[in-house]
Parts: C-alpha cells; structure tokens; sequence
C-alpha cells in the first residue's frame, strides 16, 4: 500500500518552528484534510488544524501553506510523497496548523 508522509509545522509562534512527520494509507481521490483529519483520530488527537466544512472550499477556514503554495486543505488532494504543510504566514499562529483566519472586527470576543 502506498503511503503519503506529511511533515506539519507544530508549536505556538513563541516556540522555535519545528515539524513533525506523519504517514497515512494513499488512497486516490483523498484530500489533504482528510489525511490530517485521519491523524487526529488515529494518530496524534492534539494536532491543531481549523476546517468547518468538508470538501466545500466556502468556509476558508482551512486554507495553509502546502510545500510553500497556499492552499485549502479540503481541496488539495493528497499524493503518495513527501508534503510539507505550515500554517499561513500573515495569519497570527494559534498552533500547530491553525490561524486566527477572521478579520479583528469579525470576530467575536
């Protein structure tokens, strides 16, 4: 079986930048949240990653860098390789892959 091996950035922005490789079964068709969305449940259930819809590409929420091009990670679609995923650069880092995506004045405090 082939297998895709992710390497996330984890860790807040107060800790140096550090990233953790993962592997998950290939399977066509499967997209880069669902491969991490399999980690934390069968992996490592503190990965942090936003998403609020599944395969939609409406919410924004799950957008990130993948091998330095910013994607959203529903709509990526995992392959069997190295891929490297960090969180958005111009984004406050919460942790791990997870941003604070919403504008200050949309956000609710």
């Amino acid at each position: 079986m082939e297998t895709a091996r992710l390497l996330i950035r984890r860790g807040t922005a107060a800790e140096p930048p550090r990233h953790e490789a993962f592997e998950v079964p290939f399977e066509p068709g499967q997209s880069v949240l669902d491969a991490l969305r399999r980690i934390r449940a069968e992996q490592d259930p503190t990965l942090a990653v936003r998403y609020a819809c599944l395969n939609a590409n409406a919410c924004k929420e799950c957008m990130m860098l993948l091998d330095g091009a910013v994607v959203y990670a529903c709509t990526a679609r995992l392959e069997p390789r190295e891929m490297r995923l960090d969180p958005l650069p111009n984004k406050r880092l919460l942790r791990d892959l997870a941003t604070v995506i919403a504008p200050p004045d949309e956000r609710l405090e």
